[in-house]
Order: C-alpha cells, then structure tokens, then sequence
C-alpha cells in the first residue's frame, strides 16, 4: 500500500513594502464625498433670472437676496440646513463626514476654469485666484464658478451679507471715535473708514458629538487665617484635597473654523486674530452655493483640510467638555486643577462656508504692522484694533496717578 506525499509547503509570500502598499492605495478609485453639495442647477456657469433669463445678477445686501439687474427680480438659494438636513442626525453621526466642498485640496489643482459660454459659445478663462465671476467678451453674459474645482475656492455653501456697505462704515467709524483720544495722530489724518471692503473669509463649519474626561484636584477650604510678618499681613489657608474625575458627552452644532492657515495664526506679529472676536454668524441661515453672492466683493480661498483642523476641533471639544461641568464643580470654593484630560470625538459632519466680514484694515509703518477693524456684516458686532501714541497713554497714566495720589494724601491727612 503506498501513501501519497503531502504537496511541499509554498515558499512564504514576502510582506509588500510601504511604497507597494501606497501604490496600491493610490491605485484603488476614489470614495464620492459623504455629502454632495454641487448646486446642478447652475453646473453650465450661468446663473440666470428666474422670471426674465438675464445674467446681471447680484446680491442686494438690505435683503440679503439675489437681484436681477434687468427686471429687478429677487430670488434667494435654498438654505443648506434644508436642503442637505445639515443639523440633524449629530449624535448618530460616525466617522468623518465631509462635504464635497470641504474635501481635500488638491496640490497640483490649477486656478484657472475655462467656460464655453451658454450664449455665444465663446470660451472664457476666468481666474478663481482674483475673482469666481466673468463677462463673455463677446455677448456679455456673466459666468459664474459653480462647480466645486479641488483648490478651496468654491465651498459648499455663503452666508450673504446683511449689512450694507454705508452700515458698515457707520459701524467702523463708530469703532474708532471711541479710541480716537489714544489713537496715533498719523492714524487719525489718514482714516478714511468708506475705504472699508466687504470680504468673504473661508470657514468650515462642524457638528460633532463627543466624549471628554477630565482629572484633577479640587479644594475644599477648611480653615483661613492672617499672621503678622513684620509690617505685612500674611493670609494662610487650609483645605482638604479631593481627587475629581469628570466623564461628559455632548454635542456641538455649527462650530466654526478658520479655513485659512494665515488668517488662523495667533500671535504678537499680525492682528488677524480679531477677525474670530466678532464670531458668531448666524451660520443657520447660510445658502447653497451660487458664486452671485460674490459679485462686487472679494473673497479668500480655504487652503487648510480637514485632517489639518482636527487637532483644533479637539481643543475646541476640551473647552466646551470644561465648561459643561463646571456646575458640577461648586463645591470646591477654592477651585480645580485639572492634570490630564482626554477627547473622543464619536463623529463629526464638516461644511465648507464662506462668512460675510466688512474690513478695514491700516498699515503701521514705524511698527510694520497691519491694524483691521473687522465688521460681521450679519449682526454688526466689531472688533479691532487701532495704533495708539504712547506718549498719549503715558500723559494720561501720570495724570490719573496724580489724581489718585491726590485723593490718597487728602483722607490720610483728614484721619489723622
């Protein structure tokens, strides 16, 4: 009786390297973005009246609708909180969920968009770097960049201008006459606030639902006394220590993110940081995307991802997760201190947004530095900043401390 032999064993199949297993990632077709926000209608760059066909179309900021320049029709996009349920649904959110106006950029993604036009079938380049609107050369229509194009120049939704150009200076004008007492005299020759322009600056806007933790020590006082040291006081206190664990969830609806890497940096060297003093916009009322709403203002693209923006989510998360336990924390009159804290972000759902912002900004040249007065042309709250003379300030600090010296000498001499 013979007995067949097992087949010999295949040589092991070595691992792919790193490099085979990126080229086969790049290799696999792209997933469609989880909410597609391309508004069809308008896919052929022509945005036309609604009741007469004509492309003079802009918007008319008292109303915050768009305006045919022809018959004077007014018309407005759908809100995108209706229209793709954008505020619902957050706490069965999982994952990343990106709309495809806020979808990657790409590095290589050009510019420039060439039309063929609807109306005389001229082409025509318009350059998204400067401006998302054009004239045909030929028959005049105006042409519009609405499809979406991979370089952060065409998000998922605008939320209009409310305020007026003339509301907008008032608003400015405002501002500074209040600091005009401290403000540079060269600033004061040359403020001229019917310069301001209105800018759409790039956010995104995120719901999410998370889970925070915190620990730390908190301080119960037990017992406060003073002692005298020489001539000086000395208070001392007693208190009981406890260990203080913290577990909260939570949601958030339309937190809003810098879209752009220069306008989110923080510190001494540029003032741009006040443009996130006059948050928050009314971001329910923003509409889908129709490039309209740009025409007669200027706008900065979005040059920040997703991935780029989750670790400032996370800090945002933290904050938040802070404040919602902090009623739970009375007991300990002498405060936490927090040691470690973590963040789990359970699912997250990001909109691209342009946000209406009218701007006023001034060159310090002895300071090299840029000043903006920045106005949300949604609610008008304003914030900026205004060179002041330090000889002005250092005047007005020695009066004060006259005066107070003043006021001291007489009631130590009245009690004597």
């Amino acid at each position: 009786m013979t007995q067949e032999l097992p087949p010999p064993p295949s040589p092991e199949e070595p691992a792919p390297s790193l490099a085979e297993e990126l080229e086969a990632a790049r290799a696999e077709p792209e997933s469609p973005p989880s909410i597609e926000t391309v508004n069809e209608s308008l896919r052929d760059g022509i945005n036309r009246c609604p009741k007469c066909g004509s492309t003079d179309v802009r918007l008319r900021g008292s109303s915050g609708m768009l305006m045919c320049l022809f018959c004077r029709n007014e018309w407005q996009e759908t809100r995108v909180e209706e229209r793709f349920g954008l505020g619902e649904g957050i706490r069965d959110l999982d994952g990343t969920v990106i709309a495809s106006g806020a979808e990657d950029i790409a590095a290589d993604a050009q510019d420039t968009v060439t039309f063929k036009c609807e109306g005389c079938g001229a082409e025509v380049v318009v350059d998204t770097a400067e401006s998302l609107n054009a004239r045909c050369h030929w028959c005049r229509h105006t042409l519009n960049v609405n499809s979406q194009i991979p370089n952060g120049a065409v998000p998922d939704a605008v939320l209009p201008f409310k305020l007026t150009k003339d509301e907008g200076v008032a608003r400015i004008r405002e501002f500074a006459g209040r600091r005009r007492l401290f403000a540079h005299p060269r600033f004061k020759e040359e403020f001229v606030p019917e310069n301001v322009m209105g800018v759409y600056l790039p956010y995104l806007v995120v719901d999410a639902h998370a889970d925070a933790t915190y620990r730390g020590e908190g301080e119960v006082q037990t017992r406060r006394w003073t002692e005298k040291r020489g001539d000086d006081s000395v208070t001392y206190y007693a208190a009981d220590v406890y260990r203080v664990d913290r577990e909260v969830s939570f949601v958030v609806d339309d937190l809003t993110l810098e879209g752009s890497s220069e306008r989110a940096t923080m510190g001494p060297g540029n003032t741009n940081n006040i443009v996130n003093t006059i948050l928050p916009f009314d971001t329910k009322n923003a509409v889908q995307w129709n490039a309209s709403y740009l025409t007669g203002f200027s706008s900065e693209k979005r040059d920040l991802n997703v991935a780029d923006l989750h670790p400032v989510l996370e800090d945002q998360l933290l904050s938040i997760g802070r404040s919602e336990v902090q009623a739970s924390l009375r007991q300990f009159d002498r405060g936490v201190r927090w040691e470690a804290e973590g963040v789990d972000v359970g699912g997250s759902r990001w909109v691209a947004m342009y946000l209406p912002v009218w701007l006023y900004s001034y060159f310090q040249e002895d300071k090299q530095l840029l000043h903006y007065i920045a106005v949300n042309a949604r609610t008008g709250e304003t914030m900026g900043s205004v060179p002041v003379s330090h000889p002005r300030l250092f005047l007005a600090a020695l009066t004060v401390g006259t005066f107070l010296e003043g006021i001291a000498g007489a009631i130590l001499v009245a009690s004597a």
